[in-house]
């Protein structure tokens, strides 16, 4: 499978790096970038002989969210499903541990993978924040898979606080986001070094383990996960929706609704 520009894909021994590439937009999320994640996550071609998975941005940022035309397009189209909306993460798609390196920003979205990951490293450049509210947006799917990685009262304040409440590297370890932040120039190398560890032991021990503590998040999160998308999907219909998105194109303050 032919990746597209926006995706980057490399082997370092048994260890995939998966590298977002739009620095121009802080390596947003939008349709193609997405649809070619779900594509890699399907390609046994690709994952063939793969321990481990590595998932990095590049440029200065990490992910900085969903693309704004996303949020501002028509959203007929969109998953039915919480379950098919964050299957471009490939957590619950590969058998595989998945390291989340994040070297810059990481808000909104962005912060999917880091909830998605098995291990995340963060460089002392990196930062994260969940300014959904600000553009007008329900945020729940991210606080919800969060909410078993990391302090209560810090998620709380990132998703009612928005771009208000930004954590830096060392403050996202302290909550719990990251197990561990190093050097800029020691992201990758340390990420790499872990995903190697891995790669040492017993794959099939590796994977049934990995299986068990997923399953358990699975059965503590499925049914609210899609109460969650459900609330995502019926705010579409608020006007707040929508003047977020424009306020934000416009470089505005946003005008919203009494209700």
């Amino acid at each position: 499978m032919e990746a597209p520009a926006s995706l980057i894909t490399a082997r370092e021994g048994t260890t995939l790096v998966v590298t977002l590439n739009r620095p121009e937009v802080r390596n947003a999320l939008d349709a193609e970038l997405m649809d070619a994640l779900r594509g890699l996550w399907r390609d046994d071609e690709a994952l063939a002989g793969i321990r481990a998975i590595v998932v990095t941005g590049a440029g200065p940022g990490f992910c900085g969210g969903a693309d704004v035309s996303m949020l501002a397009g028509d959203r007929a189209e969109a998953a039915p499903t919480a379950a098919e909306e964050l299957s471009f993460l490939p957590g619950d798609q590969v058998d595989r541990p998945v390291i989340v390196a994040v070297n810059g920003v990481c808000a909104g979205a962005g912060l999917h993978f880091v909830a998605d990951a098995d291990i995340v490293l963060a460089a002392e450049a990196a930062s994260f924040l969940d300014p959904h509210v600000n553009v007008g947006q329900v945020t729940a799917l991210e606080p919800l898979t969060l909410r078993l990685r990391m302090r209560p009262d810090v998620l709380m304040r990132m998703a009612l606080l928005g771009r208000g409440e930004r954590l830096g590297a060392a403050a996202a370890r302290e909550a719990g986001l990251v197990s561990e932040v190093v050097a800029d120039d020691e992201l990758l190398p340390r990420a790499l070094e872990l995903a190697a560890a891995i790669g040492e032991s017993s794959p099939a021990a590796v994977r049934a383990s990995r299986r068990v503590l997923r399953e358990f998040e699975e059965s503590l999160l499925g049914e609210h996960l899609e109460a969650g998308w459900a609330a995502i999907r019926e705010h579409w219909d608020h006007p707040d929706a929508k003047e977020g998105p424009r306020a934000f194109r416009e470089r505005r303050p946003p005008r919203w609704s009494e209700e």
